[in-house]
């Protein structure tokens, strides 16, 4: 169990938040988890689906979900298995919309080549699940969020102080690759020798509160009542080329996939996700992504 230098409930807090991360942030447990929201399928129905897994990747996922509790194998008759979420798993997709709307606003969108006019054009908008990834690749690093937590409850901190906080038992010169990777990631901001969270930072408050109601088992009703990212700060208005370059774990995007023949063809211009909504059949796909990889500058510049 993770522990920092915080309050009691605060320390339990962080460490079921962290926890929970750790279930969720792989690369593509998003992507499995959303295919398994709206019924369960069989493993011939899935592949389809997430068709850039193969079997080697898919079978294990799926089996770590269960393990985790987060999906379930049902034996329906012989030669006849479903996957399917659980109650906890159906329970999350709530917070992954909420994780899905801070993305679509404060993630940088990437680029990518017009197959017309061959130049590099910024997508308008990313797939629910990718900005879900994207945005746990941002918080999900071991220690990222008792920093993060640590500089909400205790504001602008130094090193020493911060390192006391949110990493005790570690030497002082750990604390620098954590904190400085989120400085680059655009959530904290250093101020001569103090660190405190940026606006964007700051605005991880709805996830924070979403997933801490989560991990404890509670309604996502009782997130705005949380003692330290709560009551919801006021929106900052949303700049053109806005929100923070991932640099700590940049994900490949999806291949682009086919909603399902059933589903209506309104779905292709359907929004991202927003909080409190449902995920509906083809919200997975709503949006037409590029063919992984997506070219990027090899001398460094930003990333999503």
């Amino acid at each position: 169990m993770a522990t920092t230098g915080l309050p009691r409930s605060t320390q339990v807090d962080v460490a079921r938040v962290t926890e929970s991360l750790e279930m969720i942030t792989p690369l593509w447990n998003v992507w499995v988890l959303m295919t398994l929201s709206a019924q369960p399928l069989r493993y011939a129905e899935i592949k389809p689906r997430l068709p850039w897994l193969n079997d080697g990747t898919l079978h294990p996922k799926l089996r770590r979900l269960a393990d985790a509790g987060l999906a379930e194998r049902t034996e329906v008759a012989r030669g006849h298995v479903t996957y399917g979420l659980t109650a906890r798993g159906a329970d999350l997709m709530p917070v992954l919309t909420v994780i899905a709307a801070w993305g679509e606003t404060h993630l940088e969108k990437p680029l990518v080549k017009n197959k017309d006019t061959g130049k590099l054009e910024r997508l308008t908008t990313v797939a629910p699940a990718q900005n879900i990834e994207d945005a746990l690749a941002l918080i999900g690093p071991r220690h990222a969020t008792s920093i993060l937590w640590a500089l909400k409850a205790r504001g602008a901190s130094s090193a020493k102080a911060l390192s006391a906080a949110a990493m005790p038992g570690y030497r002082l010169s750990n604390v620098y690759p954590q904190v400085d990777r989120l400085v680059s990631d655009g959530l904290v901001r250093k101020d001569g020798r103090a660190y405190e969270l940026t606006a964007t930072g700051q605005a991880l408050a709805p996830v924070y509160r979403a997933l801490s109601a989560w991990a404890s088992g509670r309604p996502l009703a009782d997130a705005a009542a949380h003692p330290l990212w709560g009551p919801a700060p006021a929106p900052a208005a949303k700049q053109a080329t806005s929100g923070p370059w991932l640099t700590t774990q940049p994900r490949i995007p999806a291949p682009a996939a086919p909603a399902p023949a059933s589903a209506p063809p309104a779905l292709s211009a359907q929004p991202a996700a927003t909080p409190g909504t449902a995920w509906k059949g083809g919200d997975l796909f709503s949006h037409q992504i590029p063919v992984r990889p997506i070219a990027l500058p090899q001398a460094g510049g930003p990333r999503r």
